[in-house]
């Protein structure tokens, strides 16, 4: 058996600003970008990755979440508490400074981490942590 990871979502609060986040800050290649009843997913991810990709989408487009449940989605993601994607650089410091000094939101340094990683996290235009490990 061969399986990969093709796509992970993460909620948006703004296509827009989450688009520029993902594709100029970031640097991830835009692969996809559909509206549909003024709603709009994003499909982007790493050039030199073309099967694995991050689709962004508006969090309250299930028809089965209720009114309370959108609430407290809308809470967790304010808080930085509802999504999460851990990602990879080589250079974790240059990576950490070239994000910092794009306005991202840091939410911690490069620090070596007790259980065996080096790395930082932001937080992107929607609140969605961003952890970012060292690889050795």
């Amino acid at each position: 058996m061969n399986i990969t990871i093709h796509a992970t979502f993460l909620p948006h609060t703004d296509p827009d600003a989450s688009l520029a986040f993902y594709r100029d800050t970031l640097g991830f290649e835009v692969r996809n970008d559909v509206g549909y009843n003024g709603m709009r997913w994003i499909t982007v991810g790493p050039a030199d990755q073309p099967g694995t990709s991050i689709v962004l989408h508006p969090p309250a487009a299930d028809p089965g979440i209720t009114d309370d449940e959108r609430r407290t989605i809308a809470e967790m993601m304010a808080k930085g508490t509802y999504a999460i994607i851990t990602l990879a650089a080589v250079d974790l410091d240059d990576t950490f400074e070239w994000l910092q000094a794009s306005g991202a939101d840091v939410v911690q340094e490069p620090i070596e981490q007790p259980y065996g990683v080096r790395d930082c996290a932001f937080r992107d235009p929607a609140g969605n942590l961003i952890r970012i490990n060292e690889l050795r």
